[in-house]
């Protein structure tokens, strides 16, 4: 395919830009030939126009797609170009936060400026014997790679770290050297490796400095040779400097610092050892405050001098020539200080009396005025003769710096020299790998002689690497023979040429210093009539003509002549050096320059120890000095340089490439254009160029088949994986040339695995869609069926519903008319029946109201006539008398009239009438009106008379009464007559009665009104109190709640704490044993190699045959491992000696003696650890007494209360026999019939015993709640003392009363206390209950003082509530009884039921025969005691402890009749061996008789023949006897020569301990402690051989760890302490030691089964690493489920299954064969749980590991594949029922990582869900798992930085170690706990097969 058809639409290319280098942009349309303009769209939307070159229409640079980004390797990028790499390097720096990257075989690092925890041992451990392309890129991985192929291809290795000043080259060099000082496995040498690693301090402090771009620049380059042996362990180092920058001593530009050392001494100036060299603060001294920088933030300079004088000390640089050394750089401090003045303008002078001139020669041992003299003047020697010439001012302070440059050089020398000489290998070396840290190409505004000097340097190192790159292209190519095609590379020979060769640059320069009149301007121009204009890659500036340009490799370099020539000289004057040699008082100063005229260089090195690789420098030697100091800087530079270049051509190199992110060091920031411009002048993008140029993407067979099989059809793949991808490749690539096949990989070109990942991508997509489309129609189809499935449900039912309710309302509507049929028929009956009966009753009342009407009219009628009869008797009487009034009336009247008419007319005579009439006018109407009046007194008058008359009558029967009563009268007047007398007393005595009724009343008002007064008072009164009780009840409430919840929290708190004191302890003690175990293998190691120098002392030295074989780090010391100490062990190698003098070899004596302080250390160090062991356990005990001695406390109450119980219980069984003798003795004295009937003595006596005793019954349980009221009271208080001793006694008395009255218990204790206090025994101690009670219910005292009658209130409440607290003791009291009567009845039939049935039981055992009586009383006894236990259980529901009491002691019986069976058992089986043996006998003796000839006699005597009597079996004691000699043979055949298979098939577990201690159990039986003593050495020192010889066989080790273990719990079982021998049977008891007491050798035993537990554990760790990460993380348990991604030039592993390969099914097979060999040696299963629990966590931790060191393996896919791993191992645990051994939990992190993979990785809530399921995982290792997140599909998304942001912020406040990895190799503390076998000793017997026949078994 075209790499034009890939630009189209939506395609992304990179453009050029001005800030950051290159830009990301998206085509908006397909690109087409002969297109000039191509229009994009940035990032960020801007649309753009990008103008292609019209001379070469090259189009812009594809992008990768998003799943390459970030790929470990540079070189597995699909497009390898400029902006791929520098993008690729920024996503991985700034968003994963990973330095190191591959490009190809360079590892790329750079500079974080930030401390990461990826260099800890743990991480060493981790790329330790690890494949390079398997592990995310490290400097550890190059590290092991150089240190592998050195031990397989017996080549020495070279590590070549190049980059910028701060670019980072010290730190990698270092931990290079740190990683093979660590896996080296020196340990048994003087700690070469710690030597090694010292060696830096020292070279960081005296030749690194402070820069603008780094606060630890290297100022000089070293090459350090680590030296190997054959076994390829550190035996020693060498060290080579080049080019020190000694012109930093004397100058410092701005933000600058001189060397370390001499701001450490400064700022150690207060030491009194350092008091003499008169330091002051490193601001006073012209040589360090220059700067004006003195401090490095961060650092502490006096600490760091501690360090420096630390390493020097190991380096074996004692305290005097430290002195000596800091005298040096005190002086040369000085020195820069010394003030220089004109004399005149050709001399100068240095003023007398200098004060640092005179410390300067105090310190160096020189005198003032030759010093002084020298330094302002020099000799001039001619032929003839010699001059002294003054220097002027400025001259004479070049001269100042001069001398202190070369003080300084040579004592870096001098260092150097020593170092080197610490670090010579005692012994011969091997091979040896090369760390080179040397500068990168430089460039600055001003470049000087060392820019040249260095660039000059990276010309050569680059040229080496080009030639290296091009060579190993070449051999792949060959190797997979593809045609070979030359590569065009840039060669830069001709530059190496410009500066190196004749009439270079070196040698016009070397030449003009030696002209007496030499200077840089005649240099220069010497280079321009040379170069210019003849060499294309030497320029002149145009605006100089003191400068030139070189164009290296990387870029154009202006450099100033200025200073060339005297920086290439380095002159020194003669005087001056000679003034210093004649110092008689400095050793060091004259041992600095006596090697003056020997020295090649001040700043060479002198080697040590070279190899036959290596190549020597050659050692002029002249006999004049001064020739010595013509050889010019750079002449001795270009020989140091050749030297290293044919070093590393001898060796195997390794590329480091450091790269300076920014300039400014802050932390994670990346700056394109400083990078790009780093990255091409390392040499990175041209190994990309070379790379590009060929076939860069490269892929196995089986990985392309296995990531583009989307691509392929069914028919096109074939079993030949080879042919497959041939043909694939045919039918997607057309052009031929794209691709080429090799032997076992395909070679692509650039862009061709773009392509096919653009068509996989495109297929995926498409099959995507497809099952998109299938799945949603599928999905919207079963939607649709639900749907209409439940629209016909829906409408089945509504149809049905609807019918239901047309039914249901048919059926009402039938039953409505039927029940209003009905309805209505009753109701008109009802109606009818009203009716009726109304009419019926109308009719009554009608009638019976008409004939008592008419009844009632008769009557009337009747009394009418009666009433007529007599009113008409009245009237006739009345008309009478009216008539006979009104007669007279008239009469008198009439007469009146006439009287009255006599008168007027004698008046009227007597006067004339007129006269009259004038008198009496209207005296007439008067006259009428009187006359009216008088008619009406007339008619008045007859009414009167009238009623006079009625009157009259009624008078007339009225005074008939009165008569009547008068005559009463009289009768009672005479009464009154006599009575009279008494009335006057009477009335007398009734006003008394008055007087006191009106005092009563008044005094009733007054007692009213004071009763309404006192009333409302008490009532008032009675409010606040109700108020105030309320208050109080609720403030109680509180209280007691608060109460509660402190005691409930208190309690919790108290069990927290004990729980986590307990978890704190035991971790304590875990750390302790750890700690003591570990000391205990050091120890074991240190008597192994003791051991092996005793050999080697006595042994001839061997030289080993030439070969390798490759060690882990970890088990390097194996061999050596174990040792044995015994006399046995000895005889044997003097045996195996023979009788030949050996010549001993020489032996390192202190070596030998530090190894024997190190053992008496750790002798004293185990032994303190086993005291601190020992505390810690009886401190455990301690507190275990504490909480045993608190519960017994606890419980003293309630054994107070049983003992009470007990004796009352005693007291009333006496008095109950006592009656029944009476009881008896009455029936006895009348044993008549009328015993028991009523009235009679013995009914009496019997009726009043059970009076008294119900009555003692009563007492009894009254005076049972007393006590135990008393002692929840006592209880209680003494809790609430201890708790709260700040509450008052009130308060407390009221909760325990309110506590006894919410129990039903306060009226009980109140009658029952009133007993007690009668009683005699309670008299002096009276319980205070009653003045509780009223304390309780009655007010404040206050309240009784304001008013003494509310006393007698309180007095009435208070017996009303007694009154109801009797009522209702009364009724419990009533209950009670009934309910003990009704327990005792059931009791009682259930006795008489269990009675009944033991009678049957009897019965039927004694009509069995007696064999089977046993096994029936035994089957009977169980199922009565289940019975009875489902009895019990019922009984003793409410009460758990007697419920327990109750279950122990059933155990106990259980317990008791199952020894008893195991007895019967063993008598049974000894009965029947018995009477096997009597058989065999009398079948022998019956063969005999048939044999012989039998005499009559004979017959006769037969019956009574010995042979018939029974002969008991010799009763075995279960002991051995051997004799003494014998020993050595029975340690050689039962351990030293026993197979572990034989014995764990064929025989018992544990056989070989068995039998060992059954020798021993003789040899104590007969007291022979010597014998005992030797043969437990014997065995002891046995193991440890046999584990020696074969201790990487998992069958040995595991066989003598159950052995050891078996051994070890046979003497704790048999040692006679009450401990170990509560779960022996006593013919086991009867088997203990008797004399000796082996508790020292139980610790030995137990030292030595710790040692083999761990040599076991590194076994399995052994067997099982090369499993883990093939099986864990590699193989594809699930088919499928992930992709294999293009691969660069470090090829990973591969995923795929191949042959030999690992898988998940392998590690749970080896799982199992490790148990089942366990299982069959018989070990212990608490102790293989935590073997297994150790195999876990070993399978967890490195599976975790790995998994957080490679990139490839962090994906949604892996996370899938490692849970269903994490499920297998799960379920093998299951399968072997090890879920309890807490092997599932040491899987947490790894199961937990593997979650963190798939879950959803975007939102706030997402981070809070990882944040809460990640518990187990440290904040480093989730966020190192988030950044090395990588999607394997385009489909899958990456972590954003935001994201990760967050989780950080979330887990900020986590306490936790910032430790990345899991220690792999932890072995955690090994417990053996006793487990006691059930074996009789006196059972075993020994197998023949075990040639132990010298043993007799007593």
């Amino acid at each position: 395919m075209a790499a034009s058809e890939l630009y189209t639409k939506e395609a992304r290319v990179w453009i050029p830009d001005a800030e950051d280098v290159w830009k990301s942009a998206k085509l908006l349309k397909d690109y087409k030939q002969g297109d000039k303009l191509l229009r994009l769209e940035l990032e960020d939307g801007t649309v753009v126009e990008h103008q292609l070159d019209p001379r070469t229409m090259n189009l812009p640079h594809l992008r990768n797609p998003d799943i390459l980004v970030g790929e470990n390797d540079l070189t597995a990028l699909s497009y390898l170009h400029e902006p791929a790499v520098l993008h690729n390097l920024k996503v991985r720096f700034i968003d994963s936060k990973l330095i190191y990257t591959y490009c190809g075989i360079v590892l790329v690092a750079i500079n974080p400026y930030e401390t990461l925890p990826i260099y800890g041992t743990d991480i060493i451990n981790a790329y330790s014997g690890q494949n390079m392309g398997d592990m995310d890129p490290h400097i550890f991985a190059v590290a092991e790679e150089a240190y592998k192929q050195m031990a397989r291809d017996e080549r020495n290795q070279s590590i070549i770290v190049s980059g910028e000043s701060g670019a980072g080259k010290t730190v990698s060099a270092k931990y290079a050297m740190r990683y093979f000082a660590t896996v080296s496995g020196s340990e048994s040498e003087a700690n070469v490796e710690e030597k090694v690693l010292a060696s830096n301090p020292i070279m960081e402090s005296i030749g690194n400095a402070k820069t603008t771009r780094n606060d630890n620049s290297s100022r000089f380059g070293k090459y350090i040779e680590i030296g190997f042996d054959k076994r390829y362990r550190i035996i020693g180092a060498n060290m080579r400097t080049y080019l020190l920058e000694k012109s930093r001593v004397v100058f410092q530009a701005d933000e600058e610092r001189n060397y370390h050392i001499f701001y450490q001494l400064c700022a150690s100036s207060n030491l009194p050892e350092l008091k003499v060299l008169k330091l002051v603060s490193a601001n006073n001294f012209h040589y360090t405050k220059q700067g004006r920088s003195p401090v490095i933030d961060g650092v502490d300079d006096a600490k760091e001098l501690i360090n420096t004088r630390n390493a020097f000390t190991l380096l074996g640089i004692n305290d005097s020539y430290q002195m000596g050394i800091f005298r040096v750089l005190a002086a040369i401090l000085h020195l820069g200080n010394v003030e220089i003045k004109d004399r005149d303008s050709d001399s100068s002078i240095i003023p007398p009396n200098n004060a640092h001139l005179t410390v300067f020669c105090d310190l160096m041992g020189v005198t003032y005025q030759d010093m002084s003299h020298w330094l302002c003047h020099k000799k001039l020697i001619t032929a003839t003769e010699t001059y002294i010439k003054p220097f002027p001012k400025l001259q004479a302070i070049n001269a100042r710096d001069a001398l202190a440059k070369h003080i300084y050089a040579k004592l870096f020398s001098w260092i150097v020299d020593h170092v080197n000489k610490a670090l010579h290998a005692t012994m011969k070396q091997h091979s040896f790998i090369g760390v080179l840290d040397i500068y990168g190409f430089e460039t600055f505004e001003i470049n000087s002689f060392e820019q040249f000097c260095i660039n000059y340097a990276n010309e050569k190192l680059q040229q080496q690497f080009n030639m290296h790159v091009f060579k190993l292209e070449q051999e792949e190519y060959m190797k997979e023979e593809i045609p070979w095609t030359l590569i065009d590379f840039y060669d830069n020979q001709p530059c190496i040429n410009l500066i190196e060769a004749k009439l270079g640059i070196l040698d016009l320069l070397d030449e003009e210093c030696r002209m007496p009149k030499g200077s840089d301007d005649t240099w220069a121009q010497k280079l321009y009539n040379t170069h210019l204009n003849k060499c294309d890659l030497f320029q002149k500036p145009r605006l100089s003509n003191r400068a030139f340009i070189i164009q290296h490799f990387a870029d154009k370099v202006e450099y100033q002549c200025e200073g060339f020539l005297e920086k290439n000289k380095d002159t020194v004057y003669e005087e001056q050096i000679h003034v210093l040699k004649l110092s008689k008082k400095f050793e060091l100063l004259v041992e600095l320059f006596q090697d003056e005229e020997q020295s090649v260089s001040p700043t060479e090195a002198q080697t040590g120890a070279r190899t036959r690789l290596s190549v020597k420098p050659l050692k002029a030697r002249a006999t004049q000095s001064s020739r010595e100091h013509k050889k010019t800087v750079g002449h001795q530079f270009r020989n140091s340089l050749q030297l290293l270049m044919e070093t590393l051509n001898a060796t195997t190199p390794h590329y480091v490439r450091c790269i300076k992110p920014n300039d400014y060091k802050y932390p994670f920031t990346f700056d394109p254009r400083r990078a790009v411009q780093q990255l091409r002048a390392c040499g990175v993008l041209e190994t990309i160029r070379i790379s590009a140029a060929g076939f860069p993407s490269r892929w196995t067979y089986q990985e392309f088949f296995s990531r583009y099989r989307v691509l392929m059809k069914q028919k096109d793949v074939l079993s030949d994986r080879k042919l497959t991808c041939r043909n694939v490749l045919e039918k997607l690539i057309k052009d031929k040339d794209k691709y080429q096949f090799g032997k076992t990989k395909i070679f692509f070109r650039a862009g061709q695995v773009a392509y096919l990942e653009k068509l996989r991508a495109d297929k995926l997509r498409a099959a995507c869609i497809r099952i998109q489309k299938t799945i949603r129609c599928w999905l919207l189809r079963k939607k649709y069926l639900r749907m209409r499935s439940a629209a016909i449900t829906i409408q089945r039912h509504v149809r049905g519903y609807q019918a239901r309710c047309l039914a249901k309302f048919l059926r009402r509507t039938r039953a409505a008319i039927t029940i209003q049929k009905f309805q209505r028929m009753y109701v008109a009956r009802q109606r009818y029946r009203r009716m009726q009966d109304a009419s019926l009753i109308i009719q009554c009342m009608l009638r019976g109201y008409v004939a008592r009407q008419k009844y009632q009219q008769m009557v009337r009628e009747h009394k009418a006539v009666i009433i007529q009869k007599m009113v008409r008797g009245w009237l006739a009487r009345q008309w009478y008398k009216r008539s006979l009034e009104a007669i007279v009336y008239l009469q008198c009247c009439v007469r009146r009239m006439r009287a009255k008419r006599e008168l007027k007319k004698l008046k009227i005579e007597a006067r004339s009438v007129e006269h009259y009439k004038k008198l009496n006018i209207g005296m007439e109407n008067k006259i009428m009106q009187l006359q009216r009046k008088v008619d009406e007194q007339h008619k008045d008058n007859k009414n009167l008379h009238d009623r006079l008359t009625n009157l009259e009558n009624t008078y007339s029967s009225e005074s008939e009464k009165l008569r009547n009563e008068v005559d009463r009268l009289r009768g009672t007047e005479e009464e009154a007559r006599v009575n009279s007398n008494r009335i006057t007393s009477l009335l007398e005595e009734l006003a008394k009665l008055k007087k006191e009724l009106e005092e009563t009343q008044r005094e009733k008002k007054t007692i009213e009104e004071y009763a309404d007064k006192y009333k409302v008072e008490t009532e008032q009164l009675v409010s606040e109190l109700k108020e105030q009780n309320t208050l109080l009840k609720t403030e109680k409430e509180d209280l007691n709640r608060l109460i509660l919840e402190q005691a409930q929290e208190m309690k919790e708190k108290m069990e927290k704490a004990l729980v986590e004191e307990t978890k704190q302890i035991e971790c304590e003690l875990n750390e302790e044993r750890s700690r003591y175990q570990n000391l205990l293998t050091e120890h074991l190691h240190l008597e192994a190699r003791y051991e092996d120098l005793k050999e080697e002392m006595t042994l001839t030295m061997v030289i080993p045959k030439p070969g390798h074989r490759r060690t882990d780090s970890t088990h390097s010391s194996n061999e050596s491992e174990y040792t044995y100490n015994s006399e046995f062990a000895e005889r044997e190698e003097e045996a195996s000696r023979g009788p030949e003098d050996v010549p001993k070899a020489p032996l390192d004596m202190s070596l030998f003696l530090k190894l024997q302080k190190r053992v008496t250390e750790l002798e004293q160090d185990k032994q303190s650890l086993q005291n601190e062991l020992d505390r810690k356990e009886e401190q455990i005990h301690r507190i275990k007494a504490t909480e045993e001695e608190q519960r017994n406390r606890a419980r003293g109450a309630e054994l107070e209360y049983e003992s009470l119980k007990r004796q009352e219980l005693e007291s009333e069984n006496k008095k109950l026999k006592n009656d029944l003798n009476e009881l008896r003795k009455v029936l006895s004295e009348k044993p008549t019939a009328a015993i028991s009937a009523p009235g009679s003595p013995a009914y009496k006596v019997l009726l009043d015993q059970l009076n008294a005793s119900n009555e003692e019954l009563e007492v009894r349980k009254e005076e049972v709640l007393i006590l135990r009221s008393q002692l929840v009271s006592q209880k209680e208080a003494m809790q609430h003392k201890e708790d709260k001793e700040t509450m008052t006694e009130a308060m407390f008395y009221a909760e325990d009363l309110q506590k006894m009255k919410d129990s039903g218990e306060i009226t009980q204790a109140y009658l029952g206390l009133k007993e007690v206090n009668r009683s005699p025994k309670f008299s002096s101690k009276p319980v205070e209950v009653g003045d509780l009670l009223s304390r309780i219910r009655s007010p404040p005292k206050d309240y009784h003082e304001l008013n003494e009658d509310g006393e007698l209130w309180m007095v009435y409440e208070g017996l009303k509530e007694t009154n109801r607290l009797l009522e209702s003791q009364l009724q419990s009291q009533r209950k009670g009884y009934e309910n003990e009567a009704e327990v005792l009845r059931g009791e009682l039939q259930s006795l008489k039921e269990e009675n009944n049935r033991q009678q049957q039981l009897l019965a039927q055992n004694l009509q069995l025969p007696p064999e089977a009586r046993i096994e029936a009383s035994l089957q009977h006894e169980i199922t009565r005691l289940t019975n009875e236990n489902l009895y019990f259980e019922e009984l003793y529901a409410e009460d758990p402890r007697k419920y327990q009491f109750y279950r122990i002691s059933l155990y106990q019986r259980i317990i008791d009749l199952m020894e008893q069976l195991e007895k019967q058992d063993k008598t049974v089986r000894k009965l029947k061996k018995q009477l096997k043996l009597f058989a065999k006998k009398i079948g022998e003796m019956g063969v005999f008789n048939q044999v012989e000839n039998v005499s009559p006699g004979q017959i006769v005597d037969e019956p009574i023949r010995p042979v018939n009597i029974p002969r008991k079996e010799k009763d075995f004691q279960g002991m051995f006897e051997y004799k003494k000699d014998d020993e050595v043979k029975l340690v050689k055949n039962l351990i030293l020569e026993l197979k572990p298979r034989g014995v764990a098939v064929n025989l018992i577990p544990g056989l070989p301990a068995y039998i060992l201690f059954m020798c021993l159990r003789h040899a104590d039986y007969l007291n022979d402690d010597q014998k005992v003593r030797s043969l437990l050495t014997s065995t002891i020192n046995g193991i440890k051989k046999i584990l020696k010889k074969r201790g990487d066989d998992f069958e040995t080790v595991s066989f003598w760890l159950s052995n050891t273990c078996r051994f070890l719990h046979c003497l704790k079982q048999y040692s006679g302490e009450e401990g170990f021998m509560k779960h022996n049977t006593t013919r086991q008891n009867e088997h203990c030691l008797t004399n000796f007491d082996l508790a020292e050798y139980r610790q030995v035993l137990s030292d030595l089964a710790i040692q083999i537990y761990q040599q076991l554990v590194k076994v399995m760790d052994s067997i099982l690493q090369p499993m883990i990460v093939s099986g864990m993380l590699e193989h594809e348990t699930i088919q499928g489920v992930s992709g294999v991604k293009p691969t660069g030039l470090r090829k990973r592993t591969s995923s795929i299954a191949d042959e030999g390969t690992y898988t998940l099914d392998s590690i749970l097979r080896q799982l199992s064969a490790f148990h089942s060999t366990m299982c069959q040696h018989g070990m212990d299963p608490e102790l293989i749980k935590q073997v297994v629990k150790q195999m876990f966590y070993i399978i967890g931790a490195v599976t975790l590991n790995n998994l957080l060191l490679r990139k490839d393996m962090c994906s949604w896919s892996k996370g899938m594949n490692i849970r269903y791993n994490v499920s297998q191992l799960e379920e093998w645990l299951r399968d072997k029922n090890l879920m309890t051994s807490g092997a599932k939990e040491t899987l947490e992190p790894l199961i937990q990582a593997a979650q963190l993979l798939q879950v959803k990785k975007k939102t706030d809530e997402d981070a809070e869900a990882i944040c809460s399921m990640c518990n187990a995982l440290s904040t480093a290792q989730i966020v190192k798992v988030l950044n090395l997140y990588t999607p394997v599909n385009e489909f899958e998304e990456r972590v954003s930085v935001t994201f990760i942001r967050t989780i950080q912020i979330r887990l900020r406040d986590r306490k936790e170690s910032p430790q990345l990895l899991m220690d792999s190799k932890q072995i955690f503390p090994v417990t053996f706990p006793f487990n006691p076998s059930s074996l009789s000793l006196e059972t075993i017997q020994i197998p023949t097969s075990l040639n132990l026949g010298f043993l007799t078994r007593v």
